[in-house]
Formats: structure tokens, sequence, C-alpha cells
């Protein structure tokens, strides 16, 4: 059994003696958590280890909040295939059914895991060019099956890309790459989306989700999620490679088609290597986003997409310049929200895990907050709600 120490942390929220959180480090010095949990409670976690230019995924599982993790294994099969340089390349994570009626719920969910490929998997593809990889849990639950490149005719992924499931058996990929060989700007490029029907054993083609012509930035991250049935996806623009806006596209009818919106806006000529973040809640949908040094949160729909104004946490009461980043989301039964970031963090450089709650209305509770040293370099946070109303970040 592998076992994290966590440092609990209980905090005064707007409900007397409020929400617990829980921060705890990768096991192993690993990078890059993700983490979802599944209507059991159990909680999944996805994570680097090894050389940032080529390293291997793991995951493992918890039934008690993240107080031990166990049944760790590897996600992909070839040495070294995964990446963590950059911080935005690395592996996603999608819970969705098992198709198997033979095991106890606990057991039924299906993980889904994708990821852009190192140099190595770049020398294994078709002419050389970046994959986006996919594995998904196999049957037994004893490994992972081998990765796949669902990459089929619109090479050119930079920025790394994300994986969303739904308990009805679709799967989705997702990355940003050029709209044709000529377009090899910013500009030029769009998010394309690979879905799957049948639980991850086949991918169609992958289609282009928006026509739009935003751009998107290439060494950015994006995000991809479903509440139910209906999926979501952001991502950061670079329109005439200045307007990185941070844009949200949805989709009801599997992926065919998408509404998109608008969230944020960002006038910047370079890339800004940001990440995002997405957690279903109730009727709506949860995105939390970077900008200008600056992290938000807000509740998409599938019609209005925004629907109320961004969130923020208090600025530094000493005026410091902000330099918070890569944002993870979560939302207990109760309504009340976590924001999890990351402060100080750079390249080749750690930081500091920061959290924030708030109430269900997006109003920061006075004093509900922690911190955490000790981010590595290359590294993320991940936040989870759980049955009991706590939340628990990884970092």
């Amino acid at each position: 059994m592998l076992t994290l120490l966590m440092t609990v942390a209980l905090v005064a929220g707007s409900r007397g003696n409020g929400p617990l959180v829980r921060t705890a480090r990768v096991p192993d010095g690993g990078l890059q958590p993700q983490l979802a949990v599944d209507a059991t409670g159990t909680l999944h976690l996805l994570f680097f280890r090894g050389d940032p230019l080529g390293g291997d995924l793991h995951y493992a599982s918890s039934r008690d909040g993240g107080a031990t993790f166990r049944d760790e294994m590897r996600v992909n099969r070839d040495d070294g295939d995964a990446i963590a340089i950059g911080n935005v390349r690395g592996g996603h994570l999608a819970l969705g059914r098992s198709g198997r009626v033979d095991v106890a719920p606990v057991d039924a969910v299906r993980v889904h895991v994708s990821w852009m490929g190192s140099d190595q998997a770049k020398q294994r593809g078709p002419k050389s060019s970046a994959p986006m990889l996919y594995a998904r849990l196999a049957a037994d639950r004893k490994s992972f099956e081998p990765e796949r490149n669902v990459v089929r005719a619109h090479p050119g992924l930079d920025g790394g890309g994300s994986i969303a499931a739904d308990a009805a058996g679709h799967v989705y990929v997702a990355w940003h790459a050029p709209r044709s060989p000529k377009a090899d700007d910013e500009a030029g490029r769009c998010v394309w989306v690979a879905a799957s029907s049948d639980d991850g054993a086949t991918f169609a083609e992958e289609r282009a989700a928006w026509n739009e012509p935003t751009g998107a930035c290439g060494c950015c991250g994006m995000r991809a999620g479903c509440r139910g049935e209906e999926l979501f996806v952001l991502y950061r623009a670079a329109k005439q490679e200045v307007h990185r806006d941070l844009f949200a596209l949805a989709s009801r009818d599997h992926g065919r088609s998408f509404r998109g919106a608008k969230l944020d806006e960002w006038r910047v000529a370079q890339c800004v290597m940001s990440t995002a973040s997405l957690a279903p809640a109730g009727e709506s949908m949860l995105a939390a986003w970077e900008d200008e040094g600056d992290v938000a949160w807000a509740r998409l729909d599938v019609e209005m997409l925004a629907t109320a104004k961004a969130a923020r946490p208090p600025a530094p009461a000493d005026g410091s310049k902000l330099a918070r980043k890569h944002p993870s989301v979560a939302r207990n039964q109760a309504g009340e929200v976590l924001l999890a970031w990351t402060e100080g963090m750079g390249w080749q450089q750690g930081g500091t895990l920061v959290w924030q709650l708030f109430t269900s209305d997006g109003r920061p509770i006075d004093g509900a907050t922690g911190r955490a040293d000790g981010v590595p370099p290359w590294s993320l946070v991940a936040a989870a709600a759980l049955p009991d109303g706590s939340f628990v970040v990884v970092y």
C-alpha cells in the first residue's frame, strides 16, 4: 500500500467550523497530479514520475479521502512516453463507465488517460509528429491497455491536450493544432476533438470543434470536462497572435457541434503557458483560469456558457505583485467552492500552493485560506471535493 503523509488544516467558514481542507504531496516526489472522484467517493490520482523530458505516468486510488493511496500502476507501456517540461503538456484523467456488469459499483468506473507524447514517443509516431496518446484501464483493472495515438489527420500538437468522459460510454480527447499544413502560426490553430462512443475502444477521426478564427495559444494548456452528457472545453486563443483571450466551448450532441463564448480577455504578444480547470457543479460547470498574474473562476452552462461574474481571491494585503498560476477548482455538496493555485512558479522553478474557500455565490470566505510550500518545478496542484463535504489538494 502506498501511503501519503497529509497536512490537515481546519478552516473557519460560513457555517462556523467550515469544511476540512487537506493538503498532500504527490507520492515519491511525483509531479503534475490530476484528481477525480467517482460516485462512491473513491479518489483517483494520476501523476508523473521520472525525467521531465521523458518520464512515465502513474495511477493510484484512495478510499479514505486521500490519506492512503493503493494499487499504483504505470499508465504508459513504452518507457519515457510522457513529458512534464513546461507544466502544460502532462497527463489528464477522466472517469467513464466500465461496461462490465459482473463487478461491484466501486470497481465499475473505467479510468481514461490522455497526454502529449515525449520526444521518444514522437520518434515512433507518423511523420515524427508529437502524438496525443490515450490509454484506458483494462477490464481486469490490473493494468492499462497500450497507449494509442488519436491524432490522424491534423498533427502539430504543442501545448498538450485534455480528456473527458461520461457515464454513457462517450470519451473525448481534445487538443489544438493547425487547421491546415499552411497555417503554421498560432493564429491558424484551432481545437480538435476525437470522439469515442464505445468507452474508448475506438475513436473517430478528429473534427474541428469551432469554426471561429480565434487561433490557439501554441504552448498553453487546455481542459475538457463532462457534466452528465454535456461536453465543455476551455482553451486560450491567439487571434492576431496578441489576443490571448480565454474561450469556453460547449456541446450537447456528443462533440458534433459546439457553442462558444469568450470568458476573459488578455492582450499580450507572447505565449503565457497557462492552464485551466473544470469541475461539475450541480446544474452547471465550474471553470477556473489564469488572467495576467491572477486566477479566477466562474460558473458555466451549456447555453449561456458564462452565468456569473468571475470570482477572484483577495489581493495580497501588502500590495505585492500577483504571480498566481495553474488554478484547480472543486465544489462540495454544500455548494462551497475551493480554488487552489500556485505562486512563484516559473521555468524550472517551483513555488507555493495557495488555496481559498468561497461561498456558493462566489464570495471569498474570510480567513478560509491556506498555504503550503514545496510545489516542485514543472508541477501543478489538483483539488477535489469528497462526499463528506471536505476537500483535498494534492501538489
